[in-house]
């Protein structure tokens, strides 16, 4: 009798076949997978915050960086400023291919957003009433 061969177990995150991967892939590619999975997140966030026990807290509070180049700073700093940069970067990206090969390549569709953002420059909304 011959003993059975063990068949390899699958890791959870393990190598993919191709039909998988493209799978995968093409899910992530999609717009809804993305806002689902931000909106996961945001709300495992918000139940984390307020829930007692004080974890929330402490990892923002956790400082990270070289203190001798001033970047010693707390995780809910990084995040704030990184975050923004990163959402800047996109936002940017995003509006020169709207100018470069979008519905706003024609001056005309471009000149309604154009001013909006001028005017919004030029003079901001005040937050004080």
């Amino acid at each position: 009798m011959t003993a059975p061969v063990p068949q390899p177990r699958r890791k959870v995150l393990g190598r993919l076949s191709l039909p998988e991967r493209n799978f995968v892939a093409n899910a992530l590619r999609a717009e809804t997978v993305g806002g689902v999975l931000l909106l996961v997140a945001a709300v495992t966030a918000l139940i984390w915050a307020n829930t007692a026990g004080g974890s929330y807290e402490s990892v923002r509070g956790f400082h990270l960086g070289p203190a001798s180049l001033g970047l010693d700073l707390s995780l809910q700093h990084w995040a704030a400023d990184g975050l923004l940069a990163v959402f800047f970067f996109v936002a940017g990206i995003e509006l020169k291919r709207e100018l470069v090969a979008g519905d706003l390549r024609d001056p005309r569709a471009a000149a309604l957003p154009v001013v909006a953002a001028l005017c919004g420059m030029a003079r901001p909304r005040s937050s004080t009433s």
